[in-house]
């Protein structure tokens, strides 16, 4: 059975958090790699005219297909296949994401030593080399090569928070909603959620898995809050006004966030959190869910390769995976409160793409081979392989078979076609101190030591006088 990955996002769609960076693990990587190659040649189009350098050069590339990144070597295949298809080579300084990862990007630029391809965030962590106007923007390249990100839909590629122009062709995108472990709600005589799933549904359900002796929820509150915060505001608000930052914890938006910090509140009184959820780790309540002692996790599209690897008796060989024990996981809809947000109604987005610098622009023996590079990355056959279960902006995605992927992907595909809308993390936008009233504080909410409006009303009087 074939089905077309979806590219379901909408326009002005925002950035990702830092924990949106992972990759979901691919199956048949080989052979996925090998149909791109065949297919992605300079005779059948996949590359401008002349976008080839005619003196093979050496580009320097970073990206964050790196370490256990699930795309990693799906990324060192194509690598392999442009430099043998273009005869020019690649200085690959990839890195895994994190904090660091950001810092050294942005000191590069300011140094003067920044890569002449870049694969990096579209928002804010984009800002000051931008602002520099060290990268080239979309717009500029196709004045001279027209048919750059040509197989894109425009409207899916983000605007720069600087400018409002686009620079950065996405690959893969992400979704955050709902893991559910079938053995648990099996044994508390619970059926899998669906689409129009409430959080009523979910809190009756949450009762009887609690009767049964699990935990209803696999979240450490006092670890990483940063889901349940997300989608608990999310369902007292709607897409339309989610990546709006109240201006204060009194008007209209503002005790939406209220409200959500209570949700958990609540659902924490009710006891649908692990016994130590204040205290564990993320990993620990995560184990949790995959040892079959929790039922619902809400994460993002990465955690697909988590939760693989945990069915593997051999978490580095995908050939030891127990696909008995896999079959037990869904992925489903986060519940909605009934309000504007239907439970269809995720959050996710495209996060990142590939940036061509004005450092490559600029040398003539390296502007072709930088549009070639990215064409090749950002091709119709090639973007699937990268994109796997989550979304892309492709106009046309081409048919993909499903034998390619492990069950839990080929659900997360089925589960993708019925969301409705796809809104940024607000979280995103509200980085830094700012969220340590309620991230961090998010214990003493909960147990009523402080006020949920009195966390939120600090953490935004912080926003606001940055």
């Amino acid at each position: 059975m074939k089905k077309k990955i979806l590219s379901l996002l909408l326009a002005g769609t925002m950035i990702v958090s830092l924990t949106a960076c992972g990759g979901g693990s691919s199956s048949d990587t080989e052979a996925a790699n090998e149909s791109a190659q065949e297919s992605v040649t300079a005779e059948d189009g996949a590359a401008d005219a002349g976008t080839d350098a005619a003196v093979p050069v050496e580009l320097t590339v970073t990206t964050t297909f790196a370490g256990e990144d699930g795309n990693a070597q799906n990324f060192k295949d194509a690598v392999a296949a442009w430099e043998a298809e273009t005869g020019n080579t690649v200085a690959d300084t990839s890195a895994t994401s994190d904090e660091t990862f950001k810092t050294r990007v942005v000191t590069d630029f300011e140094t003067g030593s920044e890569p002449d391809v870049l694969f990096f965030f579209n928002g804010a962590d984009a800002n000051s080399f931008i602002e520099a106007g060290k990268v080239v923007s979309i717009d500029e390249i196709r004045a001279e090569y027209p048919e750059y990100a040509a197989n894109m839909n425009d409207d899916l590629i983000a605007d720069s928070l600087v400018d409002g122009k686009k620079y950065a062709v996405p690959v893969n995108g992400y979704w955050e909603a709902m893991f559910v472990n079938m053995e648990v709600l099996d044994a508390a005589g619970v059926a899998l959620p669906g689409a129009d799933y409430t959080m009523d549904q979910f809190k009756a359900d949450c009762e009887k898995i609690k009767a049964a002796g699990y935990a209803p929820i696999a979240a450490a509150l006092g670890n990483i809050p940063h889901y349940w915060w997300e989608f608990a505001i999310f369902n007292n608000q709607s897409p339309a006004d989610h990546l709006e930052i109240p201006a204060s914890a009194s008007d209209a938006n503002g005790q939406a966030w209220v409200a959500g910090m209570n949700d958990i509140k609540e659902l924490y009184e009710l006891g649908y959190f692990p016994e130590n959820t204040l205290s564990a780790t993320d990993d620990e309540t995560f184990a949790m869910f995959t040892e079959g002692k929790a039922a619902f996790l809400i994460d993002g599209s990465w955690k697909v390769g988590g939760i693989v690897s945990a069915c593997q008796s051999d978490p580095e060989d995908p050939a030891t995976l127990d696909t008995e024990k896999l079959s037990h996981f869904e992925v489903t809809y986060v519940p909605s409160k009934g309000g504007e947000r239907k439970a269809t109604d995720l959050v996710g987005g495209l996060s990142m793409g590939y940036y061509i610098t004005k450092k490559a622009w600029d040398d003539p023996d390296k502007r072709a081979a930088a549009v070639s590079f990215v064409e090749y990355m950002t091709s119709d056959e090639l973007v699937p392989v990268f994109a796997q279960h989550t979304a892309s902006a492709l106009k046309a995605a081409p048919e993909v078979d499903e034998s390619q992927f492990n069950e839990l992907q080929v659900k997360a595909m089925n589960m993708m076609a019925g969301v409705t809308s796809l809104t940024g993390a607000v979280q995103d936008l509200f980085q830094g101190d700012c969220r340590v009233p309620t991230f961090d504080g998010m214990p003493e909410i909960v147990t009523g030591k402080v006020d949920a409006a009195d966390a939120v009303a600090e953490g935004l009087d912080i926003y606001n006088n940055q």
